[in-house]
């Protein structure tokens, strides 16, 4: 398959960082669209409080400590990476601008960052990883999967991903429904023609129910089969391919992941998209790395919006951030130039505080670098 080739927009002057770009991509999508991607759950709180826990973070540097010849490089899952920066899994990017995952497939790839592909991409899983490993700079490539009520097609879906060159699965386990999206319901949101799950054709539907008036639409219908430990572990015994589990926050669930045979985490509370009024991630996150105890890498994503926020992460003991909105901001501003250009800058600024705490190395990050933890 040849994968097509975006067309690359102007990144508009004076764009210097994330917040920029969001302020670009409001003015450049429709109210449908805008309400899809940066609404969150019920009254939002959440989705406030995962930027603003990582801003209350302070930094304690380190100074005179050698410099030359650092770098951002590191290892993840036996794969060597130029930097910490993965993009995090997210739905129907051809709302943002017409290229949708291609054009996010070619600058992170470009950039060196790993990709992770939602089951829910608007554009077909193998044109997308065409693109992404078509260019040797790329990163990890990984396929977010919704677990669905036919372990059949979960299967197909499943050897699907694994022939066109995925390289770990990231099931989401945090989802067995829908969040309250207040925005997206006063917006009246809708997928446009031309544009849905294109990955998700050929799902056999679910048995239907007949369903009385004391019967709960959600518990007696939708949820009957919402995956659960079990599913996990049959999908465990499908693939060879590593598996990451995506929206675990509380410990205990951490430790049962691992026992499990989960080989990374990723703590996550999807962007307060789901349950509202949810700690932030940057204040789960401690708890998950103390409860794994390094047996598998634990990454984070979650109002990532600066290289500070990407390094406070690592010093919290995450292995690696995914992100997500600003991606989609970059893409829907300037297409794959606006995505490559949101990365860069992410890494740039994590160079920057690298140096300024006295960093060499990703190794060199760690608890005693926050102020008020001293352990050094």
């Amino acid at each position: 398959m040849t994968a097509p080739t975006p067309t690359l927009l102007p990144i508009p002057p004076g764009t210097i960082n994330l917040a920029d770009y969001e302020r670009h991509a409001q003015a450049r999508m429709d109210a449908n669209a805008w309400a899809y991607f940066s609404g969150g759950a019920g009254d939002e709180i959440t989705l406030r409080a995962n930027a603003s826990a990582w801003q209350q973070i302070e930094l304690a540097p380190r100074v005179l400590r050698p410099l030359a010849h650092g770098n951002t490089q590191m290892q993840l899952l036996g794969q060597r990476l130029a930097h910490p920066l993965l993009a995090a899994p997210m739905a129907f990017q051809c709302l943002a601008q017409e290229s949708g995952e291609i054009g996010m497939a070619y600058a992170c790839a470009a950039m060196g960052a790993g990709m992770v592909v939602s089951t829910q991409a608007s554009q077909p899983l193998d044109a997308i990883a065409d693109s992404y490993l078509q260019d040797a700079a790329h990163g990890p490539l990984w396929f977010q999967l919704y677990l669905q009520h036919d372990r059949a097609f979960n299967i197909d879906l499943l050897r699907r991903a694994e022939a066109a060159g995925y390289q770990a699965l990231v099931v989401t386990v945090d989802a067995p429904t829908s969040g309250v999206r207040d925005r997206e319901r006063r917006a009246q949101f809708r997928l446009p023609a031309g544009i849905g799950p294109v990955n998700m054709e050929g799902l056999p539907a679910a048995e239907s129910v007949q369903l009385t008036p004391a019967d709960s639409p959600l518990f007696d219908d939708l949820l009957r089969h919402a995956p659960t430990w079990d599913d996990i572990a049959w999908l465990r015994n499908q693939t060879t391919l590593p598996i990451l589990l995506k929206g675990i926050t509380h410990p205990l669930d951490a430790q049962q992941a691992v026992e499990l045979g989960a080989n990374g985490i990723i703590c996550s509370n999807h962007g307060g998209r789901t349950l509202d009024t949810m700690p932030a991630t940057a204040r789960l996150l401690p708890g998950v790395v103390a409860a794994v105890g390094g047996a598998v890498p634990v990454l984070v994503d979650g109002g990532i919006r600066r290289g500070t926020d990407v390094f406070k992460a690592l010093a919290l003991g995450a292995s690696a951030v995914l992100v997500g909105r600003p991606l989609v901001y970059g893409l829907a501003t300037a297409g794959a130039a606006g995505v490559a250009h949101v990365i860069r800058l992410l890494r740039d600024e994590l160079e920057a505080v690298m140096a300024l705490t006295g960093c060499r190395s990703i190794a060199d990050i760690g608890p005693a670098l926050l102020a008020g933890d001293w352990r050094s």
